[in-house]
This record gives structure tokens, sequence and C-alpha cells, in this order.
């Protein structure tokens, strides 16, 4: 179980149990981490992105995307677009298996959360002030600091210090991505992020859930998509 896809599958599997894991962790009724706020999340998603691209890249993904809009910044910077089908479908299933272990891990407390918007949120992400621009600029925006900067730590020119510190590096980019830009959104900044766990949320048997809200389900996929591109064709530029 070493390869490109396995390691994408796994890291991005990793991913979503610990980010979705910890918001649940913060949101959910009787959970000992309930009420631990904003910075619990966001330290707890800085993490999961960390121990992501080291599990990718432990099982045979040397790139350890675990983000399909990254992936494709990444094809239109270099040109090059085979790894695409094989990462997006590792991406997509694996955000799916990690949200079911997220649902797994918490079970009882399904049940004794009465607040559907709680058990939605511990799969997907939801805007603080609904107004699709806005929402879509932002994960935007978040999208185009990832890049950036996933491509500044790995960049030849950073020096070769950030290539062994290359996972924590981007742990702490996605931290700060989520205390200064996530307030507005919950920074999805992933298509698979948000995508995929949305979709357990739909299927799966939660006990008194809200719709999955697929009416804002569009802005945290298309977002990422085109700010990827966007900072494809720019890096490609320069």
């Amino acid at each position: 179980m070493v390869s490109a896809f396995w390691g994408e599958f796994l890291g991005t599997m990793t991913l979503i149990a610990l980010g979705n894991g910890v918001v649940a962790a913060v949101l959910l009724e009787k959970s000992k981490a309930q009420n631990a706020g904003w910075v619990a999340i966001a330290t707890g998603w800085a993490l999961a992105v960390t121990f992501g691209i080291f599990i990718a890249k432990a099982f045979g993904s040397a790139d350890a995307h675990l983000n399909p809009a990254v992936t494709l910044a990444f094809a239109i910077q270099s040109g090059s677009y085979e790894k695409i089908p094989l990462y997006f479908t590792a991406q997509f299933a694996g955000a799916f298996v990690g949200a079911v272990l997220v649902f797994l891990h918490y079970l009882p407390h399904w049940k004794i959360t009465q607040n559907g918007e709680y058990k939605l949120a511990a799969f997907a992400t939801a805007p603080a002030v609904r107004q699709s621009f806005a929402n879509f600029l932002s994960e935007a925006i978040g999208t185009l600091m990832l890049v950036f900067g996933v491509y500044a730590v790995f960049s030849k020119n950073a020096g070769g210090i950030t290539q062994g510190l290359g996972p924590f590096l981007v742990g702490m980019l996605v931290y700060a991505i989520g205390l200064s830009l996530g307030g507005t959104t919950g920074y999805a900044i992933n298509p698979a992020r948000d995508f995929s766990p949305r979709l357990a949320h739909a299927l799966l048997p939660i006990f008194g859930k809200r719709n999955s809200d697929w009416r804002y389900a569009w802005v945290p996929v298309l977002a990422p998509f085109a700010a990827g591109a966007f900072a494809g064709l720019l890096l490609r530029l320069i």
C-alpha cells in the first residue's frame, strides 16, 4: 500500500479525521473539549495538515497535496496534468472516509446534541454572513495564501532548511490562515475537505441532522479551484 494514490488517500483521510474531529470535539454535547473555541479548532486543523502530510509521504505521495486545488495549481504551474485524475480520486475518497471516521468516533454524541448546525459544522463549512460574492472571495483569498505559501516553503529560493521542516511550516501556514482569514467562511480552502464530508453528512444516519446545505456547497468547491487555477497561472508566469 505504498503508492501515490494511497499516500494521497491516507493523508487526506487523516487530515479530515483530525481536522473535522477537532470541530466535533469543540461543538458536540458532552465532549470533554466542548466550548474550547476557535483557537482550538485552528490548532487542530494545523496539526491535522502537518501529520496528514507526513502520512501521505510515508505511504508513497512525494507531493502530499491533500487538496485538489493545490494539485490543480501545481499542475498548471508545471504544465503537467497526468497526476490530476489519480490525486483527485484519492483526495475526495480519503476525505469521505475521514468524515465517516469522525461520525463513528463521536457516535454517542450525535443523539444528545440538539443543534443541527453544530452537527453539520463537524462535517462541512458555512459562512458567518451568507453573501455569495463575499464568501467566494474569502475562500479564494485563503486558497491563494495557501498555494503561494506552499510554493514558498518548498521553493529552492527558500533554502534547504525549509525542506525538512516543510510539513510543520505548511501546518503553521494553515494555522495562520485559520486565525487571520477563517472567521468568515470557516476556511475550507480545499474542495475535497468540504464536498466529501458534506456528502457523508447527507448519507450517514446522523440523529436529528439538518439538511446538508447544498445551496452553499458550490462556494467552498469552486472558489478554491478558481483560486488554485489563478495561482498556478501566476506561478507559471513568474
